[in-house]
């Protein structure tokens, strides 16, 4: 089909579906979105948890454990393991299609009963305090990571050890308050780096070793601020800026970033991709609008996947390791495919309709949830083939002559993703803040749940401030101490392996707690919206350390997608000349 403009049914803008999402809608069988790009992301990661645990009881036990849904969510959490055992029947909670009510509503109904599992992790050793992830050993608030150890306060790390205080890392050790780096070792502050050892405040660089605030630099050593030095000099440098010391990294850290500034940088942050488009790719072939992509290929409007590789994915956030024809997805994947309109649905499940939580070798679900190693199950209950096929066609049927219809009058026929009221979460206890940042009352009318957070849960014993300035000062008595964050007044501590990790890096202890800390990590990252703008290579905004193509024409004419907004500060350019300076 050609290019259609159609007007959003939540945001009343227009947006467009291109020739290629209707091949890709008649591949997999489904009505085209009514929802725009932007307004089907902050509807998925609404279901996104990825980072808050609440004390709940156990459902079977009784006893007082850490989960990611709250109290008020109503569900029954069970131990991850019992939920993965055979010790309970999930067919049990079954029920028949009642064709006199929209089939959403009954959904919801039976999604409210069945029980949920603690934390969405699995192969975890000595890791209680972390969720949504695989394989992790000896990890502490660990977060959307997979294949760690010894790794704490972090989210998206993967086959990484040692590393505390990071987002995004992928094959990194002794790495400390970075982000998106992959093959780094002992970098600390930097952002956007591959293969590189001993760097500090270092940005997009490639290669290096022993770099010190520098930016765009490309298998170089000694440097800081992007200026050579003898290894001798660099040393006696490095001492002088005194980075075991609270007031030597902060001065630094602003020292850095105003730096950056003076350099150009590239309309989309990655490496070694093929026709793509978005932000935050890298090793990725046809991706267009993504965003924290790794290892990829034909995908379309979706969102962390990190762990490779997924391929002809559409509308997907949180997907990964070998995630295959998903549509309209959140958190699904893991040697997963053909799944629609899915939540929380992974671990080798085929093909999926409207499901939650299903896994674990299931196949042929249509509106289950918490089924593991069944075939042919509606609403939980089973059937055979010809009849699982006959009552499918039914309900599809059904959903468009008896739609859900959400108190914001949105129409749910079938193609329509969960509505925001379905999710169990706070907005503000989910990722959508970070890309989506709204107040209470336009989460309200977004149909989402709101809540309150209390400036602090626990009395504290220590302001920030009064922290000693070096890591040497440091008593091993500061584990025992509540301290008061300096932004949010919220309480946060030092565990033991943190306090040892960084005095074997020499680094401070830090004076915020490691929500604020997070915060001030992924605002490096822009959100997942695209603008289209114009490569601001004109040698005015800065000087050019070679002539392009362009020169002395005038202002380079490439146009691009990006996350740069036209209000920000960097000097963003096209690739070609961006590599044309760095490269």
């Amino acid at each position: 089909m050609d290019q259609e403009t159609k007007q959003c049914q939540n945001c009343k803008k227009s947006f467009t579906i291109e020739p290629e999402d209707f091949n890709f809608y008649e591949r997999i069988k489904v009505p085209p979105p009514t929802w725009c790009q932007e307004c089907r992301i902050q509807r998925r990661i609404l279901f996104r948890n990825e980072r808050k645990l609440f004390r709940v009881k156990e459902g079977i036990t009784g006893e007082s454990i850490l989960a990611l849904f709250p109290a008020e969510s109503g569900y029954t959490i069970y131990n991850d393991n019992y939920w993965w055992s055979d010790k309970w029947d999930p067919l049990a909670y079954g029920q028949d299609f009642d064709p006199s009510r929209p089939f959403l509503a009954q959904l919801f109904d039976l999604n409210l009963r069945v029980p949920k599992y603690r934390s969405a992790a699995i192969n975890m050793v000595n890791s209680d305090y972390s969720a949504n992830a695989d394989g992790l050993k000896n990890c502490y608030l660990l977060f959307n990571s997979n294949y760690t150890e010894d790794c704490g306060y972090g989210n998206g790390i993967d086959y990484s050890r040692n590393c505390y205080d990071n987002s995004h890392l992928q094959k990194s050790e002794y790495c400390y308050g970075s982000f998106w780096l992959t093959n780094c070792y002992s970098a600390h502050f930097s952002s956007q780096c591959e293969d590189c050892t001993d760097i500090w405040f270092s940005k997009n660089c490639r290669g290096c070793t022993n770099c010190i605030g520098c930016i765009n630099l490309r298998n170089q050593s000694y440097c800081i601020f992007n200026q050579p030095f003898s290894k001798e000099e660099y040393k006696q440098k490095v001492s002088e800026l005194r980075l075991n010391t609270w007031k030597g990294l902060t001065e630094l850290n602003k020292q850095s970033h105003e730096f950056w500034l003076k350099f150009p940088i590239k309309h989309l942050q990655g490496v070694q991709n093929t026709n793509v488009s978005g932000d935050f790719i890298s090793h990725s072939k046809n991706i267009y609008h993504g965003y924290l992509i790794r290892d990829c290929e034909n995908l379309r409007y979706s969102q962390y996947s990190q762990v490779p590789s997924s391929r002809d994915c559409v509308d997907g956030s949180v997907i990964g390791s070998h995630a295959e024809l998903m549509y309209e997805v959140s958190v699904c994947g893991w040697k997963s495919a053909n799944l629609k309109f899915c939540w929380e649905c992974w671990d080798d499940a085929r093909d999926l309709e409207y499901c939650i939580h299903c896994g674990h070798g299931v196949s042929n679900l249509f509106g289950c949830a918490g089924v593991n190693r069944r075939q042919y199950c509606i609403l939980n209950k089973q059937y055979s083939k010809e009849d699982f096929e006959s009552l499918r066609k039914k309900i599809v049927e059904q959903m468009d002559s008896m739609p859900y219809v959400d108190k914001q009058g949105r129409v749910y026929k079938y193609g329509e993703f969960f509505p925001p009221e379905f999710s169990p979460f706070n907005y503000n206890h989910t990722i959508a803040p970070e890309h989506f940042p709204i107040n209470k009352d336009q989460i309200l009318k977004f149909g989402a749940h709101w809540q309150e957070i209390s400036p602090t849960e626990y009395q504290t014993t220590l302001i920030a401030n009064a922290l000693p300035d070096s890591i040497e000062e440091v008593q091993d008595s500061i584990v025992k101490e509540i301290i008061q964050c300096l932004e949010c007044k919220r309480a946060y501590r030092v565990i033991n392996p943190e306090l040892q990790f960084l005095r074997q890096v020499k680094i401070p202890l830090p004076r915020t707690c490691v929500d604020c800390r997070h915060m001030a990590r992924i605002k490096q990252r822009n959100s997942a919206k695209f603008y289209e703008r114009h490569c601001m290579c004109d040698y005015e905004v800065y000087k050019n350390s070679v002539s392009h193509a362009h020169h002395p024409q005038g202002r380079c004419s490439n146009l691009f997608t990006t996350s740069y907004s036209p209000d920000r500060p960097e000097i963003v350019y096209c690739e070609q000349c961006y590599n044309n300076e760095v490269v």
